[in-house]
């Protein structure tokens, strides 16, 4: 297959995206266009895929990022078996030349509900946008196929539609045991993920000689605090790191946090961090969001802290320190569960098979002749 692949608002090097997807795809010898802001992140593309400059969609300026990439769309779609969206900006006034093709959107979160933890966008026009992106998910559903990253989103949509899980690449052979000098955090840095409620935790475990270690893009809003903890000295911040080198910093660690808010958004959404800590062997400290507490508690990998308390977080991490026994275990059934449920190259087998069947089935349907009345 030739799939364009296309995104304005993730960074181009997106785990889902860039690490599991279209290396998915690449592996299974398919062609990959891929429409990214690949200037404004200073992301290097890959060899092996053809590679879309346009411009990046950040807070409230995104017109001008969604025009050039349904310019670049409209370009590449003729020659396009499948193309997959990652953006639902992306499929508001998607050009004719474009929805003629085999359009899949790839849906990472429940939008309406995650309009709440966006910080960019005012408080009144909340409320007024969550009707509008609920017409639009229904009239995607009708016009395009679809894929869902979570098993959750199921009952936003009327048909049934294949779900994608944010998995990861498990090794078989488990990694060296935790230290237990080191708490990370990988992913973005925003309010409703935690970001402040580490800064916090990280004062207090910088004097237990303890370091926090946050590795991922940070939002405008808290990014000058976690700089003035960098610069106190409280806690190191790596900024965005490709995830592949994000989990090779995490590994080894004795905590990894996913301190996520209770957010409407986060409530369905399995925890892609928390899968990705397990698979490295590090022993998980989560607030009590239900997907995580499953994952967590099935396992027996990690502790559970209360929402927006950085103290019992901080306690956490040192009960860890304390207690090698303890955080060798977690690391142990952590990896050993990641291994038998969430090992990527298995979904990675269902995703690019249905991208297959999918294309395969618009060639046969433009074959057949048209029927004379």
């Amino acid at each position: 297959m030739r799939v364009c692949v296309c995104t304005v608002v993730h960074h181009p090097e997106d785990a889902r995206i860039l690490h599991r997807q279209i290396r998915a795809l690449l592996d299974a010898g398919h062609e990959v266009t891929y429409i990214a802001p690949f200037r404004a992140c200073n992301a290097t593309p890959w060899r092996q895929i053809s590679p879309v400059d346009v411009p990046r969609a950040t807070g409230r300026r995104r017109l001008r990022a969604l025009r050039a990439a349904h310019r670049a769309l409209t370009e590449h779609a003729a020659y396009a078996d499948v193309i997959l969206l990652h953006d639902p900006e992306l499929l508001v006034s998607l050009p004719r030349e474009v929805r003629r093709r085999t359009v899949v959107w790839d849906v990472h979160e429940d939008t309406a509900a995650a309009l709440g933890a966006k910080g960019w966008l005012p408080a009144p026009a909340r409320p007024v946008l969550r009707p509008a992106v609920r017409r639009l998910e229904r009239r995607s559903e009708r016009r395009h196929r679809l894929l869902l990253a979570e098993e959750g989103y199921r009952a936003r949509f009327r048909g049934e539609h294949p779900v994608v899980p944010n998995t990861t690449y498990v090794a078989e052979t488990p990694p060296g045991p935790p230290d237990g000098r080191r708490a990370v955090y990988v992913g973005q840095l925003s309010r409703a993920r935690g970001a402040l409620d580490m800064v916090h935790m990280a004062r207090a475990l910088a004097a237990e000689g303890v370091l926090v270690e946050l590795i991922g893009a940070a939002d405008a809003d808290v990014r000058e605090l976690i700089r003035g903890a960098q610069r106190e000295g409280i806690l190191r911040w790596y900024g965005f790191v490709p995830n592949d080198r994000a989990l090779r910093i995490a590994e080894g660690a004795m905590a990894g946090l996913a301190l996520l808010h209770d957010e409407p958004n986060y409530r369905h959404s399995m925890p892609t961090k928390i899968v990705e800590y397990m698979a490295r062997g590090v022993p998980v400290v989560t607030t009590p969001n239900p997907p995580a507490v499953e994952i967590v508690e099935s396992a027996g990998c990690g502790l559970i802290v209360p929402f927006g308390d950085p103290g019992a977080a901080a306690k956490a991490v040192l009960r860890l320190r304390d207690d090698p026994e303890l955080r060798n275990g977690l690391g142990e059934r952590g990896h050993r569960a990641a291994r038998e449920r969430f090992h990527w190259p298995v979904h990675a087998e269902r995703f690019v098979a249905q991208l297959e069947a999918w294309a395969s089935r618009e060639h046969v349907l433009a074959a057949e002749p048209v029927p004379e009345f």
